[in-house]
């Protein structure tokens, strides 16, 4: 199973990134292929936030448009919401201490933690997630 972070999505939207046509290759791939794609509850509102916003992006977009986007990836039979399990808060907070700091970290972990538990490979083009021992994460613009 999939699951994208935040930034893979805004590549993919966003045709002034430098990595936006593999971003975009591998999005509509997983779109239109079968696998499941989980979409976290912190990634749908990081790419509301990111794509909606001119002091982040150049051209940004409508909410309207943004909404109606991720309304249709959720109607797809293969995408579904990534929702944390029952532990979940107590393995965050091991590995924030793990790594002793949280800040810009602290997203990162819930991905990496909600990706493990629930099993996902986790998509992102940041570097930090090698941090996370035991998960399995792809950057797909690479390679």
């Amino acid at each position: 199973m999939i699951l994208p972070d935040v930034n893979v999505l805004v590549h993919a939207h966003n045709a002034d990134s430098r990595v936006h046509e593999a971003a975009r290759r591998w999005w509509d791939g997983c779109l239109a292929g079968s696998e499941g794609v989980g979409l976290a509850w912190a990634t749908i509102l990081g790419f509301v936030r990111i794509t909606t916003n001119r002091k982040v992006v150049a051209r940004p977009l409508a909410v309207r448009d943004v909404m109606a986007r991720i309304h249709d990836w959720l109607e797809l039979p293969h995408v579904h919401l990534a929702h944390p399990s029952e532990t979940h808060f107590a393995r965050l907070r091991a590995e924030l201490e793990r790594l002793g700091a949280a800040g810009n970290l602290t997203t990162d972990a819930h991905l990496a933690v909600l990706a493990m538990e629930r099993g996902y490979v986790l998509y992102s083009t940041d570097a930090d997630f090698a941090r996370f021992s035991g998960l399995r994460w792809v950057n797909p613009c690479e390679g």
